[in-house]
């Protein structure tokens, strides 16, 4: 389709499509309102609203420009990318200098290496403990209080909805307690 609209350099109509593409390019009339929507959106072909009617229209310079500043694009990418590289490196010759396998430098790697493991025991080791730590137990205390306290109001509430069905509905307690699977020995947390 993109070769009527090079060929020709003209403006279409949609209707004008339909009757030049099935003959010229062999593009099923039922395609071609498709086909040419799908190249609007894809850019390769203008679309502008005259009236009541839709023009289309695509010029070859239109496609040039398009590619020569895609490539344009893609040229400064690459020779950004190179110029990363290259710094990336010098900064690597940078590091190495002073990095000479000596002696010392072996030594002191594996004096790190050992200081890092037995970092790692020692974290283990009051990560076992940490139950034991007085702000952990603390904490864990003031979680029962809030744990408790919500209890009772809970067990509040229920002794509130108790009432007003004693009151509303005339039930027994014993029968609340069997419908609501309430146990006998239901009572505040002290």
């Amino acid at each position: 389709m993109m070769e009527i609209f090079f060929e020709r350099k003209d403006v279409f109509q949609l209707k004008d499509m339909e009757k030049i593409a099935p003959k010229e390019k062999g593009i099923t009339a039922m395609s071609v309102k498709e086909v040419l929507q799908s190249l609007v959106d894809d850019g390769m072909v203008d679309c502008e609203r005259i009236g009541t009617s839709n023009y289309y229209w695509a010029f070859p310079s239109k496609a040039l420009h398009a590619r020569k500043r895609k490539l344009e694009a893609l040229e400064s990418q690459l020779s950004e990318g190179n110029q990363k590289h290259a710094n990336l490196q010098k900064s690597i010759e940078k590091a190495k200098i002073g990095r000479h396998e000596t002696e010392e430098r072996t030594m002191l790697t594996k004096e790190l290496s050992s200081l890092r493991d037995q970092r790692e025991q020692l974290k283990a080791e009051v990560e076992k403990y940490r139950e034991c730590d007085p702000q952990v137990v603390e904490e864990i205390r003031q979680a029962n209080i809030l744990a408790k306290e919500a209890a009772n109001r809970w067990t509040d509430n229920i002794f509130a909805i108790k009432s007003w069905a004693k009151r509303k509905f005339g039930f027994e307690e014993n029968k609340i307690d069997k419908n609501f699977g309430i146990p006998e020995d239901f009572d505040y947390i002290d």
